[in-house]
């Protein structure tokens, strides 16, 4: 570190990791050696201590940066959702610093989305405020999280629509031939939609009946038996397959879209309020009511978060007394009626 004199200025010539800054101080020697005295303690405290300087980011700056790591890290239904939640950030945030953003700022932001939208978007948005913050200080821009502290609105329980076995067979019989096998699938799966529009035949092992789910929302892969019913819809699609992807569309592309021949199957089958994500709560609903426990559902359906295999846990209720019934075949009471004790006879067979 130096200092040197050209013209009739003062400058200071110092190095940050390995990259070398020139700054011009001004027409005083004295002050120029005080900066640089000031330049060597914050470069000191960064590198020794791990104490920096908020950079004065601006908000819509910084999320340009925090998209292209969604883009690059999450699955791509999670960076649309990022992109999404960022575009209502950056209009309410624009023009302000990363650290001039404090959490009554924040609180402000929830109130003014509530006049427009429900909670549950809003949560979507907060909890990408959180994470862009978290990004902002591994990255260190700034050195606290603002949205730390504001809490999320609680949230109704969300929509748990599923099929009773009727209704899954009434509408098998009504799909159209090219939708009935991706509707078979999500029943016996509870693979999202876009798991199974962008599933490829080398990730289905027909020998030992599984498939792997590996473009998964939470960006893990997670392997899923093939039971008879989908393995057979499964094989009859291989034997006259040419591509690579199980369900193609147009040259051979994943299909893109079903909405309109899965409506018309609904309406057939004269079933309401159905969308195609249901049948992923279709799937879910009725492992739980069959006695899976909910930790196998959660790996099965890939929730990153038990919380959301929660959802089907009321469902096993009706099924309770049924469960407590079966220790009648585990032992029976004996002895004289009339007695306050009773013994206990344990039925081995």
């Amino acid at each position: 570190m130096s200092v040197y004199k050209k013209a009739n200025n003062w400058y200071i010539d110092y190095y940050v990791k390995g990259q070398r800054k020139r700054k011009k101080v001004g027409p005083s020697k004295k002050l120029a050696l005080q900066v640089l005295e000031d330049v060597h303690v914050k470069i000191a405290k960064q590198e020794y201590l791990g104490v920096y300087e908020e950079k004065k980011a601006l908000f819509e700056d910084f999320t340009k940066l925090y998209l292209d790591y969604s883009k690059a890290n999450k699955a791509l239904s999670t960076y649309q959702r990022d992109q999404i939640s960022v575009a209502h950030l950056v209009l309410f945030f624009k023009g302000k610093r990363l650290f001039e953003i404090a959490p009554e700022m924040i609180e402000k932001y929830k109130a003014t989305r509530l006049e427009k939208v429900e909670p549950s978007p809003i949560n979507r948005e907060l909890a990408c405020l959180k994470h862009i913050y978290t990004k902002a200080i591994a990255w260190e821009y700034v050195k606290i999280n603002p949205a730390k502290s504001v809490k999320l609105f609680k949230e109704p329980p969300g929509r748990l629509r599923y099929l009773k076995p009727d209704e899954i067979e009434n509408l098998i019989k009504v799909c159209p031939k090219h939708i009935r096998p991706v509707v078979i699938t999500a029943i016996n799966t509870g693979m999202r939609r876009g798991e199974i529009f962008n599933l490829k035949w080398r990730h289905v092992d027909l020998e030992n009946r599984k498939l792997t789910v590996v473009n998964s929302k939470n960006n893990e892969s997670r392997v899923i038996p093939i039971n008879q019913t989908l393995y057979q819809e499964i094989s009859a699609l291989f034997e006259g397959t040419k591509g690579e992807y199980v369900f193609p569309g147009i040259n051979g592309q994943p299909v893109k879209d079903i909405r309109t021949g899965f409506s018309a199957a609904l309406k057939k089958a004269e079933i309401e309020d159905f969308r195609f994500h249901d049948l992923r709560h279709t799937f879910g609903s009725h492992l739980v009511m069959q006695g899976v426990n909910l930790r196998t559902v959660q790996q099965l359906m890939g929730h990153k978060d038990i919380q959301m295999t929660m959802r089907y846990s009321h469902l096993s209720h009706e099924h309770v007394q049924e469960a407590v019934e079966k220790l009648d075949r585990l032992w029976t009471p004996c002895g004289h009626p009339g007695n306050s004790r009773r013994e206990l006879t344990l039925v081995t067979a």
